[in-house]
């Protein structure tokens, strides 16, 4: 058995905030964001949580492919920015889509959980007792961020996105995958701190909801770790970089991509970006930018082209994907 992917979706919010509107909130300017991001705009939303925005995505896909909810028997979501802790995102997408025979659950890898999401999803595919799967990746990072907090506030967007995967007898999606952690690293980046409060407890520590990054810590991390995730898995594959129709990387920042690209010595150009005009949206920047890439035509499904999928960031986590269209 294997795990194809028949379909693409994505939902962003109305809302577009662009960089000039946030001078009115901090002490920043469009040059300095752009400059140092390559960011100038990005969706925020005002009353949509992460279900909804998942579920919108969700919705795309079904309608594009034409399978109905019904036939769903496994959504997973890969956020950091949940509507709650319990129940998890996935179990209210199941109900918003009225998938009532799925199996659902959330994946906690930050950044890279829909790295981790797809993996998970296509072994359980390959079981043989799941058919149609929804892997989707969903983050309101507007209400995760401190607004007074320009080093982190200008990076991040909201939004989702996601594929369908069916089970097949042929050959399926996934050619090679090359996933790590490293938690010994993992306070680089973290966001909603509870501690242990209770009334035997002598901890004082209040919760904290507001992501915290060392910026110069991840920026090092990714650009270490990710050409050596790249190369890892197309070496595994037994191909090279020249047989890569493109590169959907992490939209965290223009300049590790372009870092990156010059570790591996590879055009700039071979990695597709959006990061422009939706900022970081974690979990949901790579399938977001995938289904872009398929609903422009530049990548087709079906025409058996080969990209990389690659995800960096909280935990630490981080991964690439082989995958044939």
């Amino acid at each position: 058995m294997q795990a194809k992917i028949i379909g693409t979706g994505s939902y962003v919010p109305q809302k577009v905030v662009s960089n000039e509107m946030l001078e009115s909130l901090m002490d920043t300017s469009d040059e300095w964001i752009k400059t140092r991001t390559g960011i100038e705009r990005r969706h925020i939303a005002e009353t949509e949580n992460t279900s909804v925005l998942c579920g919108k995505a969700a919705k795309a896909i079904l309608e594009k492919t034409g399978i109905v909810a019904e036939e769903i028997d496994l959504i997973i979501v890969a956020t950091m920015s949940p509507d709650y802790l319990s129940p998890s995102t996935a179990c209210l997408v199941q109900d918003y889509l009225g998938a009532k025979h799925g199996m659902a659950f959330d994946v906690s890898a930050a950044c890279s959980g829909f790295i981790y999401a797809l993996s998970v999803a296509e072994k359980m595919l390959q079981s043989g007792a799941f058919r149609y799967a929804l892997v989707l990746g969903g983050e309101v990072m507007s209400k995760i961020i401190n607004w007074e907090d320009r080093s982190t506030a200008v990076l991040f967007g909201d939004g989702a996105g996601g594929v369908l995967l069916e089970r097949t007898e042929t050959e399926g999606s996934f050619l090679g995958e090359d996933i790590h952690a490293d938690g010994s690293r993992g306070l680089a980046l973290t966001t909603g701190s509870l501690t242990v409060q209770n009334p035997y407890s002598s901890q004082k520590e209040p919760n904290d909801v507001f992501l915290k990054m060392e910026g110069r810590a991840i920026f090092d991390f990714a650009i270490r770790s990710v050409p050596q995730s790249i190369r890892s898995v197309v070496e595994t594959a037994d191909l090279s970089l020249t047989d890569i129709t493109r590169i959907i990387p992490h939209q965290a920042n223009s300049r590790i991509i372009q870092a990156i690209a010059k570790k591996l010595k590879i055009p700039f150009e071979q990695f597709a970006l959006n990061i422009s005009n939706y900022g970081n949206t974690s979990a949901a920047s790579i399938p977001i930018l995938l289904d872009e890439l398929v609903s422009s035509g530049e990548l087709t499904l079906g025409k058996e082209e080969k990209i990389i999928l690659t995800g960096f960031g909280g935990g630490l986590t981080w991964g690439s994907m082989l995958i044939q269209l």
